[in-house]
């Protein structure tokens, strides 16, 4: 126990020893004055001590406050020294002190082996430096400014604590006295006592003071809001009250009750199955336990009106008579007569066997073809009612398979809103643009389609807002896509593909004359008063309009109408016959130039034939040979990768059988090769180009020239093999349109010349070849002997003529 002696004040330099307090959450600074509540043993003898021996405290903070019995560790080395004024004793367990700080101290060293804590401390005073007088005064006018805002913020704060700070202008008394009466964090407020500089400690202050008008600023804010937002749901509240109350004194109260009872009998009427009947009538009863009024009720009715409007059991009888379809199918579409016979096998087995499940059919081709027109007229010729959504843009699974009813304006799929709006459970949907279809981090729609095109699935087919299987199996879904390019390869399978091609020149003249001039003059008004020769119609085709189906066709024909409307509404009674002259005077000059193709035989140029989305294009391949280079072979007109391998392929066949085409060899050393594919900004590329590029090229390297007549297309190996390609169909319908005569086709390709149109056959002749030598030899002019005159695209040497009538046999198989 340490020896009670008296000790007094210290002077500045000299360590004292006195007894100590350790306080928990309270930070004590100079100059104020405070009532304190000792409980702990130590403490209580501590202030008894001081009391007895007119003696002062060492007062310092505990860094834990759950530290009962605390070390010199435990304790910050910053404290107060003060004087004990009073000790009460309130009960056995408290005592009140009252104490008044005077000066800093710092605590030294500790001994906790006595009754009470004995601290060695050294005086620390707070300094202030008279070359910053004025950097003090700026910063206790900004700790004002600060303080002015604090109080503002804080309305309860005592009126006196604002006074003697206001009033005061000692940099010292304002840097004691704020931080120990606000409410500041412990941390804070021993990092200002810890302080040894003024002016250090002012800008501590006035941080502290900042981030808390900031801090109190939000919370009003907050506070602001949610004050206001619970006034609004009040007065909603008062307001809908007496709504409810005038209703009910009007006799228009809303009685969920007798409102779920009527959902309840429409329900029932439906005649469903136990599972989902079930579920209805459980949401039914829910809406009968609520407030007409509140937003749950409104979900449930909205849910409830959907259900129920569905056509659970409402069908339109097929009515299947081929004659009546054949004559339907023909009225609207010209020419498609494979297409037509297509969906007229299947309407024939529809009749013959009902019972199957639904076919699932996928309308291919390229734009204006009329597929969306197709799937029309099936519907019209089954007696179905008839649905069209539109998959284009579409990369929400929740489009396809509807919302969970948990989101704020959920919303039936795209499938289930169409069946409600064709008003029967066996419709004709049509999907459009299916290839359209979009994915991203919200889910991939195409695979929500899935299970709705399965006919082995889609009975049970449950749409996320309704959450009750809906019977899908009934309904004929027919889609619709540019190309299969994009469609994922498991929803490809559970359709039957149909492919719609281009159409020819002369279909389009038929459909021209025959649906689209007398329905633009029926929609213009001119039916009596304006008519189209044939060779006007022609000239639209060739000249202004240039793409696989009729949709521009029908554009520019409407716009022919229109401007002639001009004159006709003049004088009503002229009647005009627009001539294919007077085209250029109303649509201006041509718009379709003439396409790049070999009109002469000429060396080093060989017309190809290429596939494009919107029907086939004639692809001449140019090649010049350039002197003094350096065996250099430059490929241009924007050539894909596979294109340019066919390029390297032809090069290389020409180098090793240069002999036989009388080229020598030094070409491949001093002369540059220029390989070029006119449209430079159109990209190419695909294998097909092969015996195009080695045909241009053995004609610019042997000087022999290349029949203008003949269009060729297919695949070559290095060894000089042709091999089949795809697209035979869109290739040659751009030879027939480009007066191409003399068609060159791998020799596995002859079995694709059955989907070619009969026109086509009839006007080009096919020559199908096995390898490169029979392509050169058919296509490059090396004598002239080999040129009748009379004929000057027959061959007229045997082995060629031999060639030609097994070619002629082919084409009869075909």
């Amino acid at each position: 126990m340490p020896v009670k002696v008296k000790l007094a004040l210290n002077k500045e330099d000299e360590i004292a020893q006195m007894p100590t307090i350790a306080l928990r959450g309270l930070v004590l600074f100079p100059g104020n004055a405070i009532q304190l509540e000792v409980g702990r043993d130590k403490s209580i003898a501590a202030a008894e001590f001081a009391m007895e021996n007119s003696s002062t405290l060492f007062l310092t903070t505990q860094k834990d406050m759950d530290t009962d019995n605390p070390s010199i560790d435990d304790l910050y080395s910053i404290g107060v020294v003060a004087e004990v004024k009073q000790v009460l004793r309130i009960s056995e367990y408290i005592v009140k002190v009252m104490v008044d700080a005077k000066y800093r101290a710092q605590l030294i060293s500790l001994d906790v082996s006595g009754d009470f804590l004995t601290a060695d401390t050294l005086p620390l005073p707070v300094k202030q430096l008279p070359e910053l007088n004025d950097t003090t005064e700026a910063l206790i006018r900004t700790v004002k400014d600060c303080f002015e805002k604090y109080v503002t913020l804080n309305p309860r704060l005592p009126k006196d604590i604002s006074y003697r700070v206001f009033s005061s202008t000692d940099a010292m008394f304002i840097s004691n006295y704020i931080p120990s009466n606000l409410f500041f964090k412990i941390e804070d407020k021993q990092e200002i006592l810890s302080e040894t500089f003024v002016h250090l400690r002012l800008e501590k202050i006035a941080e502290l003071l900042t981030k808390e008008n900031n801090i109190t600023s939000l919370e009003r804010e907050i506070q602001n809001k949610v004050h206001e937002q619970m006034d609004k749901n009040q007065r909603d509240y008062y307001l809908r009250e007496q709504m409810r109350v005038i209703s009910g004194e009007l006799g228009e109260e809303e009685n969920t009750a007798s409102e779920a009872e009527e959902y309840r009998n429409k329900i029932i009427e439906l005649k469903l199955s136990d599972e989902i009947t079930e579920k209805l009538l459980k949401e039914s009863d829910r809406l009968a336990k609520m407030h007409g009024s509140s937003q749950e009720a409104a979900v449930i009715r909205n849910y409830l009106d959907t259900c129920v409007e569905l056509p659970w059991n409402i069908q339109t009888e097929d009515n299947i008579d081929l004659t009546k379809a054949a004559e339907v199918l023909n009225s609207a579409h010209y020419g498609l007569e494979k297409v037509k016979q297509r969906i007229l096998e299947i309407l024939a087995v529809k009749k013959l066997a009902p019972e199957v499940k639904g076919q699932i059919i996928c309308l291919v081709g390229p734009p204006g073809v009329g597929k969306t027109s197709i799937a029309s007229s099936i519907a019209e010729c089954l007696n179905r009612n008839f649905a069209r959504m539109s998959l284009g843009g579409v990369r929400d699974e929740a489009e396809i398979r509807g919302h969970r009813r948990t989101y704020v304006g959920a919303l039936p799929g795209k499938i289930i809103s169409a069946i409600q709006s064709a008003k029967s459970s066996n419709p004709l949907i049509l999907l459009d643009e299916i290839d359209k279809l979009a994915n991203d981090f919200r889910g991939d729609p195409s695979s929500a389609l899935l299970e709705a095109l399965d006919p082995e699935q889609n009975s049970t087919f449950k749409d996320h807002f309704l959450d009750i299987p809906f019977d899908l199996s009934k309904v004929l879904f027919i889609t619709t896509a540019n190309n299969l390019d994009t469609i994922p390869r498991p929803l490809i399978d559970r359709m039957d593909v149909i492919e719609l091609s281009s159409y020819t020149r002369e279909e389009k003249f038929h459909i021209a004359k025959e649906h689209l001039l007398p329905k633009q003059l029926r929609l213009t008004g001119l039916s009596e008063n304006v008519s189209l020769t044939d060779s006007t119609i022609r000239s639209l085709i060739d000249h202004y309009t240039k793409e696989a189906g009729v949709r521009n066709l029908e554009r520019t024909i409407n716009e022919v109408l229109r401007k002639t409307a001009i004159e006709i509404a003049e004088n009503p009674e002229k009647n005009k016959v627009i001539n294919a002259d007077e085209l250029e005077t109303i649509l201006g000059p041509y718009k379709n130039k003439p396409s790049f193709s070999v009109k002469e035989d000429a060396i080093g140029i060989a017309n190809g034939l290429a596939w494009t989305s919107v029907g086939g294009e004639l692809l001449p391949i140019e090649v010049q040979i350039a002197e003094k280079g350096s065996g250099k072979v430059e490929l241009t007109g924007s050539l894909g990768e596979v294109m340019k391998e066919s390029a390297k392929l032809a090069v290389t066949y020409a180098r090793v059988h240069a002999k036989e085409y009388y080229i020598p060899l030094e070409l491949f050393k001093e002369y540059d090769i220029h390989i070029h594919a006119p449209e430079g900004a159109v990209p190419k590329d695909g294998p097909s180009a092969g015996v195009t590029l080695a045909t241009a090229l053995i004609s610019a390297l042997s000087s022999v020239r290349v029949r203008a007549d003949i269009a060729m297309t297919g695949e070559i190996t290095l060894h000089g093999n042709v091999l089949p390609i795809g697209g035979i169909k869109e290739k040659t319908m751009a030879a027939y349109r480009e007066g191409i005569r003399t068609v060159l086709i791998p020799q596995d390709n002859i079995s694709d010349l059955h989907e070619v149109d009969q026109v086509i056959k009839d006007a080009i002749n096919f020559v199908p070849v096995k390898d490169l030598e029979q392509v050169l030899e058919i296509a490059l002019l090396r004598q002239e002997t080999l040129i009748n005159d009379k004929d000057p695209h027959s061959i007229t040497t045997p082995a060629i003529t031999l060639e030609h009538s097994a070619i002629s046999t082919a084409e009869t198989q075909c």
